[in-house]
Order: structure tokens, then sequence, then C-alpha cells
């Protein structure tokens, strides 16, 4: 069930338009849910590497 990403309005499948507010549907919205987690994920991981990274670069305190 694809949905507007204007007015998050349910539309049934088939659709190429909004059946509220007319504005076309997106093409893949079956897997936008999916490459969003995955990007996320990615994004993690990414983030921990930095940090561990950070923690043995940085120069650490003698006082």
């Amino acid at each position: 069930m694809p949905v507007c990403l204007y007015c998050q309005h349910g539309n049934p499948p088939g659709e190429t338009e909004c059946r509220q507010c007319g504005m076309p549907l997106p093409a893949l919205a079956g897997r936008a849910g999916e490459r969003r987690q995955r990007r996320f994920m990615w994004f993690c991981v990414g983030l921990t590497i930095f940090c561990v990274i950070m923690f043995f670069w940085l120069p650490r305190s003698t006082g």
C-alpha cells in the first residue's frame, strides 16, 4: 500500500497518483523502508568505526 510522501494518505497498489492530494506516488514505495533501514545500519557502523579510531588516535590526558 503506497503512502503519499506529501499528505501521508494510504493508496491502493498500482496507483501512480495520490487519491487525496493528486501528487505522484514514489515508484519504489514498498522497498523504501528496507532501504532506509539499511542506510541507517551502515551509518551506525561507520560512526562506530570512527569512534574507535578516534579513541586510539586522540592524545591521552597525562594530568
